[in-house]
């Protein structure tokens, strides 16, 4: 595939993960892992999953100073003019706007869309159909995302309500959004499932540039200003260093959701394709042991064991970093994540309280931990 002609796909790469400690840490977040086992990276295999897509030498990656020669390494194919730094994190409206901004300078009329570096999709043929929808809605003047069909009512992801058809040539599954939805109980979710109108909100976001950029100036005026004036010194690094020492830290921390796609949802201006593929955000250590023990929660699964590990009577998952010998016996949906200055021991049930330890280790000033 040669890629779309008018698109250019962005990798927001932040972020840490903190549920996925002490595996992910800030020196080595998420997206920098192979968490399944396929050899590549999180960050790699979004890469390679765009490129069909976009063409090559068409992908922008958006992260953290310190994190560039991680990036550069997982990605040689990147030139400089394709890795946006930033000086800290400001949340994913900064990332995303700020590539669109510079992308629309370089290319005015150029379709953006915008996938997490840290996520796990199978079947990259529907993947791809529901980015070439979402792409002809796009031309439509619409801002798209990709809602995943859910396949449990999931409580850990936002939803979207999908409403009547687009009409969007080229674009047949194409609905106008109705509503986003923040993560809910077990019972509504059960609620959302059943109904059928409901998609898990997978965070991807296609369309024109500038009708992104004018979504979030109407929104958030400053901020679009802000971003505006980044990118238009972004290609000359004389006048781009100051220009950053100085806006940078007045850029407000917002997320994309609630800067342009809820708005665009609440005017009509918003259509969600589905995807019929399997997708994992990858949050916690329960997601990373059913990635590799599938429906077979009876399995212990191990990963990256340069010691050696002993499991009898045990299931769920065992990662080891250290040369420590790890046993496990007689105990069932376990998680063990033993590197060499930190050990983590808990259920799949439990994952999701991960972020509690990495708070408390905050609180208790060892942050070389984190």
């Amino acid at each position: 595939m040669t890629g779309i002609d008018d698109f250019f796909s962005i990798i927001p790469a932040g972020g840490v993960g903190s549920r996925l400690w002490p595996l992910s840490r800030a020196d080595a977040p998420k997206f920098l892992h192979d968490l399944t086992g396929s050899g590549k990276t999180l960050l790699r295999a979004t890469y390679d999953r765009l490129v069909p897509l976009a063409g090559p030498g068409r992908t922008m990656v958006v992260t953290g100073r310190a994190h560039r020669a991680a990036v550069e390494a997982q990605i040689p194919e990147l030139d400089d003019a394709s890795i946006v730094l930033e000086a800290d994190p400001r949340d994913s409206t900064v990332a995303i706007a700020l590539a669109a901004a510079i992308l629309r300078r370089r290319e005015p009329d150029v379709i953006v869309g915008s996938f997490a570096a840290d996520h796990v999709i199978d079947d990259e043929r529907s993947f791809r159909r529901a980015v070439g929808e979402a792409v002809e809605a796009a031309r439509a003047g619409y801002i798209a995302t990709i809602g995943i069909t859910p396949t449990e009512p999931a409580i850990g992801f936002g939803y979207i309500r999908a409403g009547d058809s687009a009409g969007v040539a080229g674009a047949p599954s194409a609905a106008i959004v109705r509503e986003f939805v923040e993560k809910p109980s077990a019972q509504v979710a059960r609620q959302y499932v059943a109904d059928g109108d409901y998609l898990w909100n997978a965070g991807m976001f296609i369309a024109r540039a500038d009708v992104l950029l004018e979504a979030l100036a109407t929104e958030e005026p400053e901020l679009a200003a802000q971003i505006e004036e980044l990118a238009a010194v972004w290609d000359e690094p004389a006048r781009r260093g100051p220009a950053v020492d100085r806006l940078w830290p007045l850029l407000k921390k917002i997320a994309i959701d609630y800067a342009v796609a809820e708005p665009a949802a609440a005017s009509g201006r918003m259509v969600v394709v589905p995807g019929d593929f399997d997708w994992d955000d990858v949050g916690d250590f329960s997601a990373v042991a059913k990635l590799h023990n599938g429906a077979h929660r009876g399995r212990l699964a191990i990963l990256g064991s340069q010691g050696t590990v002993i499991a009898d009577s045990a299931s769920g998952i065992v990662i080891s970093q250290s040369k420590r010998i790890v046993s496990v016996v007689g105990i069932q949906n376990v998680v063990v994540v033993d590197t060499p200055d930190a050990l983590l021991v808990t259920t799949t049930d439990n994952a999701q309280r991960v972020k509690q330890v990495v708070d408390a280790v905050r609180r208790s000033g060892n942050t070389d931990a984190l």
